[in-house]
């Protein structure tokens, strides 16, 4: 298959009308797109990332007037979370109507929807008549991809088209919120800090899942793994027990200068945890070209997007 690499969005249009499926950018990942009212192009998104059957997927639009189309309804807090960030990096979970097929959500009977903040995307979605369903463009459990070169390496021999829309700008997944009775949950850390979200609804309950049953998309554990091992943890102690290894470092800031590290990712020298969260992906993509055995990563601050953070470097590291 001839792969186009193009920032067209007419011929992406075409494209997915004709049941295919693409790479698209957003603000956070990049996604690999479908109709999501067409079941056999759904499907080919599951085959193409060799993802399991039972963890959903999240559907993208463009208004929030679209999502009323096919969500049953939207309770109040989550309507005003999606006022005060969408476009923008949150998901919310709702009760689906019938028109989105079983296979979009894992024969739940919540989808997840959001509006992508990505001018090209936004574009595309305008001219079609119905959502996309777009997951990470990467094969499952892997390392998602921030830039069209990413989604080309891991996919570009199963996928027609990636829409070029340059660097994603937030860098991690979007962060899942929805209801339980008159509880706002949320369901996994992204995007979106917890501080942004109770500072507009005030406080939420936190339910990280990890299980193979998940309620929502992206809450497997071992998602995210790079190609070479990684721990987690006291990096000094760590460090010490691979000895004779050539040893990676991810750190925010230059922590540990006195250890004597094969590469270091250093996310960002000024501290700044926003500017870490978008270049972590990139980071743990590049040490499988340096050379290196094993990768070792700090805790970052348990704050903002310091979790979100702190959650993906563990599902990166649960197989070890």
């Amino acid at each position: 298959m001839s792969l186009i690499l193009s920032k067209d969005t007419t011929v992406a249009a075409q494209l997915l009308i004709n049941g295919e499926v693409i790479g698209i950018p957003t603000e956070t990942v990049y996604g690999l797109a479908a109709n999501a009212f067409n079941k056999n192009s759904v499907l080919k998104i599951f085959e193409v990332k060799n993802r399991p059957f039972f963890d959903p997927l999240i559907v993208h639009t463009h208004s929030i007037e679209k999502i009323k189309e096919f969500a049953d309804d939207i309770p109040g807090k989550l309507m005003q979370l999606m006022m005060r960030f969408s476009p923008g990096p949150i998901t919310i979970l709702v009760k689906k109507k019938d028109i989105i097929p079983d296979i979009v959500t894992s024969g739940l009977d919540q989808v997840g929807i959001r509006i992508p903040n990505h001018p090209l995307t936004l574009s595309l979605l305008r001219q079609l008549d119905f959502p996309l369903c777009a997951p990470s463009a990467n094969p499952f459990g892997f390392v998602s991809p921030t830039t069209a070169q990413h989604v080309i390496d891991q996919l570009g021999d199963k996928i027609p088209m990636v829409l070029d829309g340059g660097e994603c700008k937030v860098g991690l997944e979007s962060t899942i919120v929805g209801m339980e009775g008159d509880r706002v949950v949320l369901y996994r850390l992204g995007g979106l800090s917890v501080e942004e979200i109770e500072n507009t609804i005030g406080k939420v309950e936190i339910q990280i899942n990890d299980s193979s049953n998940p309620k929502a998309p992206g809450m497997l554990s071992a998602h995210y793994a790079p190609t070479l091992p990684l721990f987690l943890g006291d990096v000094p102690k760590l460090y010490s027990e691979f000895e004779g290894k050539r040893v990676g470092l991810i750190s925010l800031q230059n922590e540990f200068a006195h250890l004597k590290f094969s590469s270091k990712k250093i996310l960002s020298p000024s501290g700044d945890i926003a500017e870490a969260a978008a270049n972590l992906f990139a980071a743990l993509r590049s040490f499988s070209a340096e050379n290196t055995d094993v990768i070792l990563a700090a805790y970052f601050p348990d704050m903002g997007l310091g979790r979100a953070i702190n959650d993906r470097l563990k599902r990166a590291s649960v197989k070890n």
